[in-house]
């Protein structure tokens, strides 16, 4: 159960797993997340969906390693199988509750940054398959570290790439993308963003300031993804809600980042000292 079927690493650091989960893959909706252990003394690691196919019967998923148990989960290999994948969970994406006649009447464009981008993918793949436009800007530091591109790029009307360095597309951040498609007379009806927290929170100054409603997805504040460590506690519309239970998606215009932005550094130290320990552990092997 849980056996990984295939991994390949999108960057040295971003590995994509894909995993034998035959109900996971049923039940799975767009902007849902899993919870996943690699071995039984490990410690929960809440990871969106990245795809999911019923018939398949399986789940993908993308893991970044900052710490001591996403190294961990990266360094799992093919045949190997997790100790538990729990999912889905979380709240699915609003579109999925969308009647088809609002749903008919969006016009949507996503922002992606980092590891946040493969959670995009099954966002953007489910409204194609409903015929719903769709733009998407992807973007990095460098062109080494943009994912994604094929697979998005295949589900959507128009893949906008920007790297700060110039290295490939637009020269540039995502923000000042979507601020020049706006120029150049796009119109949007809904902005996504998901990605590094700063991004999302400069990207919903962005839409505030083009007059286009954004959702972002907080899934990075999650620890234990079940809303009995209150890790994820966040700021929206003035009332704490909790991102793993009530969430994983919220009105971008709505979130406190500041406030989140604090409370996602909190363990920092922790992750650094466990992740010199786990680092030093393979090295002596």
């Amino acid at each position: 159960m849980y056996r990984i079927l295939s991994k390949d690493m999108l960057t040295p650091t971003i590995c994509r797993m894909k995993v034998e989960a035959p109900r996971l893959a049923a039940a799975a909706k767009p902007g849902q997340f899993l919870i996943v252990r690699a071995d039984e003394k490990g410690e929960r690691i809440p990871l969106t969906i990245s795809d999911y196919d019923a018939e398949e019967g399986t789940v993908t998923i993308v893991t970044q390693g900052i710490g001591a148990s996403t190294l961990a989960i990266n360094e799992m290999e093919p045949g190997e199988s997790f100790a538990d994948v729990a999912g889905p969970l979380g709240n699915p994406s609003d579109f999925c509750d969308m009647d088809a006649q609002e749903l008919a009447s969006q016009r949507y464009v996503f922002i992606a940054g980092g590891v946040g981008t493969a959670p995009v993918y099954p966002q953007v793949k489910w409204l194609h398959a409903h015929g719903i436009p769709v733009d998407v800007i992807i973007g990095a530091r460098t062109k080494d570290l943009l994912i994604y591109t094929e697979e998005i790029g295949s589900v959507c009307d128009n893949l906008y790439l920007c790297t700060d360095d110039g290295s490939l597309g637009f020269h540039g951040v995502g923000t000042a993308q979507l601020e020049a498609l706006v120029a150049e007379g796009k119109q949007y009806t809904r902005c996504v963003a998901i990605g590094p927290m700063i991004m999302m929170k400069f990207a919903v100054l962005t839409c505030k300031k083009l007059g286009i409603p954004a959702i972002v997805s907080l899934n990075t504040l999650m620890v234990d993804g079940t809303g009995m460590c209150g890790a994820c506690r966040v700021t929206v519309g003035g009332k704490t809600r909790f991102a793993c239970v009530e969430g994983p998606e919220f009105d971008g215009y709505e979130v406190d980042f500041d406030e989140a932005m604090r409370r996602q550094a909190q363990y920092k130290p922790e992750e650094a000292e466990a992740k010199e320990k786990h680092v030093c552990k393979i090295g002596r092997g």
